[in-house]
């Protein structure tokens, strides 16, 4: 399984005074160097902290894979498309949050998605969704043409008992089946910290986890390549959830 690191909220703290560090590049160089097999970056409308110099360094530094998280917002497609990441993740976004709250509702969205979809790939860039584990949510993502979902992990890791946590986790996993019936790339992500990634990172037909806020917290104290490195030994030594297959 692969790792793709968010390093959002790197450009969370440069932006707060406005200024020029911590440089979101600088830790995806760390990130890559450590281990990592991917970058993800929101590039949200309001610029809250991603800006459009930092996608544009990305694109020609990494030496891995750069997934670009964006609305359907046209000027963000427009931007997109000029500076061809290799991989897309259309996710909703609300001026109003603090983080992305949900999966898109791709049911309501089916024909734009589906206009949108053709002209990345006429630039190979591969489109990914970022969904709920919601099975109708899944079927429109396949009607769209989007090579790939990525599930929203969201509920499953803020899940306050073990009841709930397994009841999430176990609507992760059937929507992973029929992603994969479905012949739907799959990732996941969302909330994933030290504590809860283990369980996922051992579903087989999940690829790839996308992973910020949680190693950004952790590369505070110890460093970016330490946070890395724990992660990835966290995805290598994962377990299932006992009860999951009851």
């Amino acid at each position: 399984m692969k790792l793709s690191v968010n390093v959002d909220h790197i450009a969370t703290i440069r932006e707060a005074r406005k200024t020029d560090e911590p440089d979101p590049v600088s830790a995806a160089i760390l990130a890559e160097l450590a281990g990592a097999d991917g970058i993800t970056v929101h590039l949200r409308v309001d610029r809250r902290h991603i800006q459009d110099r930092d996608v544009r360094l990305l694109r020609q530094i990494i030496k891995t894979k750069l997934n670009l998280e964006m609305s359907t917002d046209q000027g963000i497609v427009k931007f997109a498309l000029e500076v061809r990441p290799n991989q897309v993740t259309l996710v909703p976004e609300k001026p109003e949050e603090v983080t992305t709250e949900g999966g898109l509702l791709v049911t309501k969205h089916v024909d734009v998605i589906r206009n949108i979809v053709p002209l990345f790939h006429e630039r190979e860039i591969k489109v990914s969704i970022f969904v709920d584990p919601d099975l109708d949510q899944i079927k429109a993502a396949k009607e769209t043409g989007t090579d790939m979902i990525e599930i929203h992990t969201g509920r499953y890791c803020d899940a306050r008992s073990e009841t709930d946590r397994l009841r999430e986790y176990r609507l992760i996993l059937n929507a992973v089946k029929l992603a994969s019936k479905l012949k739907l790339e799959i990732a996941a992500g969302h909330g994933l910290d030290y504590t809860n990634t283990g369980p996922i990172a051992v579903v087989g037909q999940i690829k790839e986890l996308n992973i910020g806020h949680s190693i950004i917290s952790r590369a505070v104290l110890v460093g970016m390549e330490r946070a890395v490195k724990e992660m990835i030994e966290v995805m290598r030594h994962g377990t299932q959830l006992e009860g999951a297959y009851e």
